[in-house]
């Protein structure tokens, strides 16, 4: 028993420890991801002053845990439409940073003298920019509501997806470059990533809406964080990582209603293992092969800081973003964070990198983090610096580019059309491959193993490949059957051009033979007969498909399911929210954006109308929404008041919503010399007292200042009295009020 406390009394330690050090970190308005490596550190093996923690293998597996909520966390933030609709922007912006970064990192630790495989992990470690450490700087500098911060938040969605993809790739790197287990791991990463994501999305969703009024907070607590170990389980047997599985359920259930709320429910235990995994981090930390290695630390973090600036600059300006929005967006993303401490225990696991590499990543992460806040805040001055520097041909150039790139081009019908066609024959073939999977791993060797002493082997094979063909047949049903609206566009392309018949065509014959392949693939592996009976069978499957096309509408009522789950939540979004939407989808490349202002009670604008703050022509916002309480006024009109604590909804550029934003947020400062000294106090009504005889109301002593809170009487007590009560001799009056007033009171000969 003794020994099993020994894990307690670890993170005992640990926890304590890492309270003490984010408190002081706090004072310092660093980040806690710091202060938590710092504890790491101080508890660690390296440091002597500090009891050192015991069970190592312990805190190691909470660690561990710590990855898997951290992961999960970031799912329920990103979400796979998310990454759809970050735009263009943000996606080259991304894989800018995250190429150029790569082939860097590759190459300095070439010439440092790192192996092959080291350099490998090196330039994915630098590639990855720190989603928390950004988030958090933002929040402390009061950025968030600026444009350029919705590019960076894009940035790091994109990132992370491929931060993803590198955790499960480096491992196969790990074992040696082969590159056909590189491109199976690949497409078995993409198949397990859409199945997993359609099965979530049909099922979750529905699960919530019909348990919704039986869902507390305890419950979808447990249930999330149940769903999220079970993905995790999933994850490993299938061959991935842990991390990989928390991030894939963190992200579908980001796409249901409940997801802001599992978000905000899972926030505290996410910090608590989170923390825990940055203190093991820390401990790690030997600073002997920092000193031994400091040269290393010096070059790559000046590589991070300067190579992480100009290529992230450069990816946003070449997304046609002006120069401005460049700076900005580059220097924010000039750190290392989780993901390069994931990625290094990933190698360091694996045993492909050497000890004194991990120690020399983390001190790269806490000297970057340490600069971030000075780094964004240096975009601006460096900005004023450059633009007058700058010719007035790569101005020009540069105001044409951007401007060029921000026209609303309409989409084509055919690039619609190929689109769909594309989407379409994956998601549902992706279906079809998982059916004939599951048949063949658990439900093939069930049928033989109770079937094959009744009947012949054969008809055994016949059950199995029938069962197989009822389950896939509403998906082959959808795989060859085109969407009405898509029908629309097709027809619209044969009237058009009788050119465009043939390509037409080709698309119909496409999709059919995607079919004609699942089926006889599926039948040649089942039954195992000539060719000839094959293609036989096969071709009577198809007749009767085709025939039960227009009659068979289940794979619709699963379609339907599938999209209304997945559209939901926009949906009830668009309702919150239509103006902003609007704005989002069809202005996002524009200089400007939404931003909610919260009016504070010191602000000097409440009590008057819209018309008399002028805010259109003082400070260039448009004002298109109140939210006051559960009210909301939509274009509110010149003669609206302002009221405390009224949510403005404000469309402007940056400058003009930071300068709004000052006025409407203006908060007060109380001095605690201002607060008057309170005092509570009784006296006694005497047969000679003005009270005697007199109610309260009478005794005028509320315009004196003092307040009648009770009156005992004969053992018995009255509080907030009445105004009518009657003062009788010996009662006992308590008087509460400002001290001052109170002794006014009884100075006075009338209240005596």
């Amino acid at each position: 028993m003794h020994e099993e406390l020994n894990l307690v009394s670890d993170l005992a330690l640990l926890l304590i420890v890492a309270g003490a050090t984010t408190l002081i970190f706090k004072w310092l308005k660093q980040p806690l991801v710091l202060g938590y490596i710092v504890a790491g550190f101080l508890v660690g093996p390296h440091f002597d002053l500090f009891p050192t923690v015991i069970e190592k293998a312990g805190v190691s597996e909470w660690s561990e845990i710590g990855i898997i909520f951290l992961l999960f966390a970031l799912g329920l933030e990103f979400s796979f439409k998310k990454l759809m609709n970050v735009g263009a922007s943000a996606a080259i912006t991304a894989i800018t940073e995250v190429v150029t970064m790569f082939i860097v990192g590759f190459i300095v630790g070439y010439f440092l003298g790192w192996t092959m495989i080291e350099c490998v992990f090196l330039g994915g470690m630098l590639s990855m920019s720190s989603t928390t450490i950004i988030i958090k700087a933002f929040s402390d500098l009061g950025l968030r509501n600026q444009k350029f911060t919705t590019i960076v938040f894009g940035t790091l969605v994109v990132e992370d997806i491929v931060a993803i993809l590198m955790m499960v790739m480096l491992p196969t790197i790990g074992h040696g470059f082969a590159g056909e287990e590189m491109l199976f791991s690949l497409l078995k990463l993409v198949f397990f990533l859409i199945l997993w994501f359609l099965i979530g999305i049909y099922i979750l969703p529905s699960l919530f809406r019909r348990a919704r009024r039986w869902l507390n907070d305890e419950t979808i607590l447990i249930i999330s964080v149940g769903l999220c170990f079970g993905m995790v389980s999933l994850a490993t047997h299938t061959g991935f990582s842990a991390a990989l599985g928390a991030f894939i359920m963190g992200s579908i259930l980001a796409e249901t209603i409940e997801g802001e709320r599992i978000e905000h429910l899972t926030k505290n235990i996410k910090d608590l293992f989170g923390a825990v995994f940055f203190v093991s981090v820390g401990m790690l930390v030997d600073p002997q092969i920092l000193i031994e290695h400091w040269q290393p630390v010096l070059i790559l973090t000046l590589v991070t800081l300067f190579g992480k600036s100009f290529f992230s600059s450069l990816g946003v300006l070449i997304s046609g973003q002006s120069l401005k929005t460049s700076v900005q967006s580059g220097f924010s993303l000039a750190q290392i964070g989780e993901f390069a401490f994931i990625i290094a225990t990933l190698g360091y696991t694996l045993g492909v990198m050497r000890e004194f590499i991990y120690p020399v990543i983390v001190a790269i992460s806490v000297i970057t983090t340490f600069t971030t806040p000075y780094f964004i805040r240096l975009a601006d001055p460096f900005y004023n610096w450059l633009a007058p520097r700058l010719s007035p041909k790569i101005k020009d150039f540069l105001d044409r580019y951007a401007a060029g790139s921000s026209t609303v081009t309409a989409e084509s019908d055919w690039k619609k059309l190929l689109k769909y066609y594309a989407l379409h024959m994956l998601l549902y073939s992706v279906l079809i491959i998982a059916v004939i999977l599951c048949f063949n791993q658990f439900v093939n060797p069930f049928i033989h193993e109770h079937f094959d002493e009744q009947f012949s082997r054969p008809l055994a094979n016949l059950i199995c490949a029938g069962a197989t063909l009822v389950v896939m047949f509403p998906f082959l049903l959808g795989l060859i059957t085109t969407s009405h609206s898509k029908q629309e566009i097709f027809k619209k392309l044969l009237s058009d051009n009788r050119n465009n018949r043939g390509r037409l065509l080709a698309l119909l014959f496409l999709q059919i033979l995607f079919a004609l392949f699942f089926v006889m693939g599926m039948l040649f592996y089942t039954l195992k007969l000539p060719v000839w009976i094959i293609l036989s069978i096969t071709a009577g499957i198809f007749i009767v498909i085709i025939l039960l096309r227009k009659r068979i509408r289940f794979y619709q009522l699963i379609q339907a399911r599938f999209l209304y789950n997945l559209n939901q939540k926009d949906e009830i979004n668009k309702k919150k929210n239509p103006i902003s939407t609007l704005v989002k989808s069809q202005l996002s490349n524009r200089d400007i954006h939404f931003a909610e202002v919260i009016v504070s009670s010191d602000s000097l604008f409440i009590g008057k109308q819209i018309k008399e703050l002028d805010v259109r022509r003082k400070y260039g916002v448009n004002i298109v929404r109140i939210k006051r309480g559960s009210k909301n006024i939509f274009f509110p009109s010149s003669d609206e008041y302002i009221y405390p604590a009224d949510h403005l909804i404000a469309i402007g550029t940056d400058e003009q919503i930071n300068s709004f934003t000052e006025i409407m947020e203006h908060h007060t400062i109380c001095d605690e010399a201002d607060v008057p000294e309170i005092s509570l106090t009784s006296l006694v009504v005497h047969f000679d007292s003005f009270l005697l005889g007199k109610s309260i109301a009478e005794s005028k002593m509320r315009d004196a200042g003092c307040h009648i809170v009770g009156i005992d009487r004969y053992g018995e007590s009255a509080m907030n009295p009445d105004y009518n009560f009657i003062f009788e001799e010996n009662d006992i009056v308590w008087v509460v009020g400002k001290k001052e007033d109170i002794d006014k009171c009884f100075a006075a000969e009338d209240f005596v």
